[in-house]
């Protein structure tokens, strides 16, 4: 199936911004990334620093290939993958009932407990990523194309942070109205 290169160019920005964006929470607070890894109980403890350390990296390298047209299509499906193994790691835990734990997913200092809901949110990330992962139509791309591409990966990406401010504050809102 292919798609207008508006439409790949700009779910491609986003699951760029969203990778580099968990890239740089990863870099900055290792410590807390390497203690995240350990607390979803799904590595051995011998993996969980190697892999603390592997991880971002491979979350720099998609991001940069989403946005190169070239290794793009390779990327997302890179993107869309890893993905899975999140979702599948979250969807894991909380058939173990460990709910409890922070998901990881906003950083330090923003705890977001295990829900049902970020399985949603990962599928819609994985759809993003998958439609990135489409060939684009052939046709000339336009100053205007990027302004739309620019345009609507920017309304993706606030809408993307409002429901993740709305996911982490819901259990806050929950104990105000006493629920």
């Amino acid at each position: 199936m292919q798609l207008d290169p508006v439409v790949t160019s700009s779910c491609a920005l986003v699951v760029a911004v969203i990778f580099a964006n968990a890239l740089v929470h990863k870099l900055r607070h290792p410590g807390w990334f390497r203690q995240q890894l350990a607390d979803y109980g799904l590595l051995p403890a011998a993996l969980v620093k190697p892999v603390a350390r592997l991880l971002p990296w491979l979350e720099a390298l998609i991001a940069l290939a989403l946005l190169i047209p070239v290794s793009r299509s390779a990327a997302a499906i890179s993107a869309a993958l890893l993905l899975a193994l999140y979702a599948a790691a979250i969807g894991i835990n909380l058939w173990r009932g460990r709910r409890d734990i922070d998901c990881g997913c906003s950083g330090p200092g923003q705890a977001q407990p295990l829900r049902p809901q970020l399985l949603g949110r990962n599928a819609l990330l994985i759809t993003l990523a998958v439609l990135a992962a489409c060939p684009p139509l052939l046709r000339d791309f336009a100053l205007f194309d990027l302004f739309i591409v620019i345009a609507s990966a920017a309304t993706g990406l606030l809408l993307y942070a409002a429901a993740d401010a709305l996911m982490a504050n819901t259990p806050r809102l929950m104990k105000l109205i006493g629920r």
